[in-house]
């Protein structure tokens, strides 16, 4: 006798999978605000912050010498801000709260172990991700905000975000296999593929050209809009990729609106695929043509992170159509 998923458990998965995945690409928008309001030592120490559990909200509350306590550490810049403690504290918040879905995730994919053990195996691999991510966390903190080493912070999330789709995805795929994408040109799927990969090169130039600005940020001169004129080669490489990156996905939108019947949920999903294409590119619009403001810059983050998401679940997706 073959055995089965009962319904309810897997669409208990689907639901908290789905909330885990919204909360991940919160956080790395709350990630992006970090960093783009120098906000990152906020917290000298990991995990307390200034030695406590709950950080102070006024330096009257800090030690006398903490200024010294601090620059031994190797801290640069040792004045106490309140708003920049409690944004890195409000990050820091926004993981832990991650971690607990994970969890719920983890103990909701053993439904699936008698039928699909794949799942609970993603499950369990996005919770040791999610260890190892912390400790990328502490490793962060402790190398003064090191590019590098932020940029890592960074792509650890993004794996995280692409496992728990393809655990989601993969315990819904009986649903997905009533999907007719049989009017869908044979070279879609080959294009996607294409598309995903001009994404993460995009994504790859981008956090190049953030180190670049972190470095500025920490020498140049305060004036942001003067930071352009010494933007590396690979910017301009960045903002004329867009235009080829717009082309591909509004192909690939226009294929799935047109294509397919209307209440298609790749039908949908190419409406937001295009908007998101869009609203990335006028994010960085933003960003070049208004001196780098600090807003645009974890708009523009979430956005990268949410095409390729996006592209991925419909590859995902697609795999299990028909089966």
């Amino acid at each position: 006798m073959q055995c089965s998923t009962a319904p309810d458990a897997g669409s208990r998965f689907a639901r908290i999978g789905i909330i885990t995945i919204a909360a991940v690409y919160f956080l790395i928008m709350v990630g992006g605000i970090v960093r783009a309001s120098g906000a990152g030592m906020g917290c000298p120490d990991w995990p307390t912050c200034f030695g406590r559990l709950v950080p102070p909200t006024d330096e009257s509350q800090l030690p006398a010498n903490y200024h010294e306590i601090y620059a031994e550490r190797g801290y640069a810049d040792t004045r106490f801000n309140p708003v920049k403690t409690w944004t890195e504290y409000v990050n820091r918040l926004v993981g832990v709260s991650i971690g607990l879905l994970i969890i719920a995730t983890l103990y909701r994919s053993l439904a699936f172990w008698k039928t699909d053990r794949t799942v609970t195996w993603l499950a369990l691999t996005v919770f040791l991700a999610v260890g190892f991510q912390g400790w990328l966390g502490s490793a962060v903190v402790a190398s003064n905000l090191r590019p590098v080493m932020i940029t890592a912070h960074m792509l650890m999330a993004f794996a995280i975000v692409c496992l728990l789709i393809y655990a989601v995805t993969r315990s819904q795929r009986s649903r997905f296999a009533t999907l007719d994408l049989s009017g869908l040109p044979p070279r879609f799927c080959t294009v996607l593929m294409v598309a995903m990969g001009m994404t993460l090169l995009q994504i790859a130039m981008g956090t190049q050209i953030r180190e670049s600005v972190d470095v500025m940020a920490a020498t140049a001169a305060t004036d942001r809009s003067l930071w352009r004129e010494n933007f590396p080669l690979i910017f301009y490489v960045h903002r004329s990729f867009s235009a080829v990156i717009l082309g591909v996905n509004l192909w690939l939108a226009w294929k799935m609106v047109r294509s397919l019947p209307a209440d298609s949920l790749y039908a949908r999903f190419g409406m937001v695929l295009a908007g998101l294409v869009v609203a990335a590119i006028a994010a960085g619009v933003t960003l070049d043509r208004f001196g780098l403001p600090a807003i645009a810059q974890p708009l523009h983050l979430l956005l990268a992170n949410l095409i390729f998401g996006t592209q991925f679940f419909l590859f995902v997706a697609g795999r299990y159509a028909g089966r």
